[in-house]
């Protein structure tokens, strides 16, 4: 089969397809033919070697897939050959074919494309847990997305949407506003100007700024919290700026707003049971159209080297997903 392997720690523009052997599946996984795997940023990460987990030499990117069941271990009882899935194999997953415990596959609905389930379980789930059980987001309230047409801040659109918020999409350049646009959001800002905090209070017009939420860090965090209202909730995403960012903690007490940390990762392994009712509710929101999960762009698994390289120079729209046949 054909897979994309990673011999060495260094820049993922040398990746390039190599054949391995097709997998096998033990009696309690299933193999699975990958319609779509989707890329974020620790896949870039990992790859340079800058990520703070190495895996051992040499192994094959992708922890986020999805596809078609095409066989089942002996032990399998929950999922049958045909059946549409989305995963989280630790590794593997830029290969045509993976295998994987059937317990770590979720069926996905007709409604959910192979593309968008693909880059789903990751952006989706944070946004959802930083919204809701993180950040109390309300109908009617309004949020402040930072980074916002990366695909950690599209779900976090589409879940906003589906809250009933209003929501100012923060991005770079015109291109990644109009996305935003494109994608719900009712209001777009240019966050790498001077004095965009100016923009920000046009756009607010006296109603308070309720949420930040923030994958960036960086020099933009400082700004955005000064910019939240009184009771406001500065959400801690992750620092795909590079930079962490020192607060000073008295603005937390003039301005009586807290900062919370959205790790997703990390309160499911401390409360593994918490994951199925939040995929539940997604799907459901899935299949009553309150969300709309898309790939934002796509490439074959020969450019898989171009596509990580857009995510480490921050020029992604949306979710990178890398499409096959198989």
């Amino acid at each position: 089969m054909r897979a994309i392997v990673c011999n060495e720690y260094a820049s993922p523009a040398g990746l390039t397809v190599s054949e391995l052997p097709a997998p096998t599946p033990k009696p309690n996984e299933v193999l699975v033919s990958i319609k779509a795997t989707g890329l974020g940023y620790v896949d870039a990460l990992t790859v340079a070697g800058l990520y703070q987990i190495k895996p051992k030499l040499p192994f094959v990117p992708g922890n986020e897939i999805s596809g078609v069941v095409t066989e089942v271990g002996s032990e399998v009882a929950n999922l049958q050959v045909g059946q549409r899935i989305l995963a989280m194999p630790s590794y593997g997953g830029l290969a045509e074919q993976v295998c994987i415990a059937a317990n770590k596959c979720i069926a996905i609905p007709d409604a959910l494309s192979h593309e968008g389930a693909a880059g789903f379980q990751v952006n989706y789930c944070t946004a959802y847990h930083g919204l809701i059980y993180c950040g109390k987001l309300q109908a009617n309230e309004t949020i402040l997305i930072l980074g916002a047409a990366g695909g950690v801040g599209v779900a976090a659109i589409d879940v906003a949407k589906a809250i009933g918020a209003t929501i100012i999409a923060a991005a770079s350049t015109q291109e990644k506003r109009q996305t935003c646009l494109d994608l719900g959001a009712d209001h777009v800002l240019d966050y790498t100007k001077e004095n965009w905090r100016d923009d920000l209070k046009t756009l607010l017009n006296g109603t308070p700024l309720d949420v930040v939420y923030d994958p960036v860090g960086g020099d933009f965090s400082d700004p955005a919290l000064r910019s939240l209202g009184p009771d406001g909730r500065f959400l801690v995403v992750g620092f795909a700026g590079g930079g962490i960012p020192k607060i000073p903690l008295n603005l937390t007490l003039l301005k009586r707003c807290s900062i919370v940390g959205v790790n997703w990762g990390g309160y499911i392994a401390a409360n593994p049971d918490e994951a199925a009712p939040v995929m539940k509710a997604l799907m459901d929101w899935i299949q009553a159209g309150k969300l709309a999960p898309q790939a934002g762009q796509s490439f074959p698994l020969e450019a898989t080297g171009e596509a990580l390289m857009k995510m480490l120079n921050r020029q992604a729209l949306g979710k990178i997903v890398i499409t096959q046949e198989s």
